[in-house]
């Protein structure tokens, strides 16, 4: 068993999401993953989960989630992931194939024989919402629950809102208000993190297949950012969720309440996080990330890939 953390990642790969697994493969004991409609329709985020942990050569099982949210209609980022979720990378051919387990259950499972898991979600959060509804003592089993979603400033698929929790905010709500052990890496937190051409460069020159890939996944998420007149650079936003977990020390938290909403005309889907200093305020419910060492934290990302 590989030293650190036990981590089940749920997750929508996504640029981020492939590189938040390539860090978490090497700095903790990946017990499965989890997909979930997010950034790409489920049979998108499931297929590049799988292409990532045969790429890592991780010995975790991947298994399919939630294809659509608990309420409404299914949302994606295309603009940002493309439509497969990883633009115009093609990761390499494998023989690894999905569990015929439902993620949801595998979630419930999982957490049943061992009680000092991490749940590290990087995507909405349908898959742990269901599993808790289904199993409400897993709250009380899980070490807790790292997520990459939310915001304690601007948000960036509306004014307010981060798309994890916008794609499906009343999964979040019921996540939030679990009393689960819950950090919270948000955009206030993960834009403080970001990538470039150097980040890219540096990648090319390791000799290693994961390496390659990993550049080609900098390379595109750049050239996208580029189109879209924010220049060529990225934040690194799901890898701050499992560094919250290996590394606790490189993330800055604050206790505070969060709640989201759920049913505002502008507002769906922010994350209402009250920083009020005065007395009577709700008790907290969230450690909320604000500041990052984005250079130790990018050394153990580059760490990740370079390695054999």
């Amino acid at each position: 068993m590989r030293d650190g953390p036990l981590l089940i990642v749920d997750c929508d790969p996504g640029h981020d999401d492939a590189l938040a697994l390539g860090l978490a493969h090497a700095h903790a004991n990946v017990l499965g993953i989890t997909s979930v409609s997010g950034n790409a329709p489920l049979e998108d985020t499931t297929r590049n989960a799988l292409g990532m942990a045969a790429l890592l050569g991780s010995s975790a099982d991947v298994y399919a989630g939630e294809a659509r949210p608990l309420v409404g209609e299914p949302r994606h980022a295309g603009g940002v992931h493309g439509t497969g979720g990883l633009g115009r990378v093609a990761l390499p051919k494998h023989d690894r194939v999905i569990s015929e387990l439902h993620a949801v259950d595998y979630l419930i499972e999982a957490t049943r024989k061992r009680s000092n898991v991490w749940l590290v979600p990087l995507g909405p959060l349908t898959n742990i919402a269901r599993a808790m509804e289904r199993d409400p003592e897993l709250v009380e089993r899980i070490e807790g629950i790292s997520l990459m979603g939310g915001s304690a400033g601007a948000g960036n698929v509306t004014a307010v809102a981060e798309f994890n929790i916008w794609a499906d905010p009343e999964a979040a709500e019921i996540v939030m208000a679990s009393g689960a052990h819950i950090r919270m890496s948000g955009l206030n937190l993960t834009r403080q993190w970001q990538s470039d051409d150097t980040v890219a460069a540096r990648l090319k020159e390791s000799g290693s297949v994961k390496a390659q890939v990993a550049a080609a996944i900098l390379d595109d998420i750049h050239d996208r950012m580029e189109s879209l007149g924010r220049g060529r650079r990225a934040a690194l936003h799901d890898p701050c969720a499992v560094l919250a977990v290996t590394h606790p020390e490189l993330v800055g938290f604050e206790e505070r309440h969060v709640t989201v909403e759920t049913a505002g005309v502008y507002t769906r889907g922010m994350t209402v996080v009250d920083e009020r200093p005065t007395a009577g305020i709700p008790e907290a419910n969230v450690e909320v990330g604000y500041q990052i060492d984005s250079k130790s934290a990018m050394e153990l990302l580059m760490g990740a890939f370079e390695g054999a």
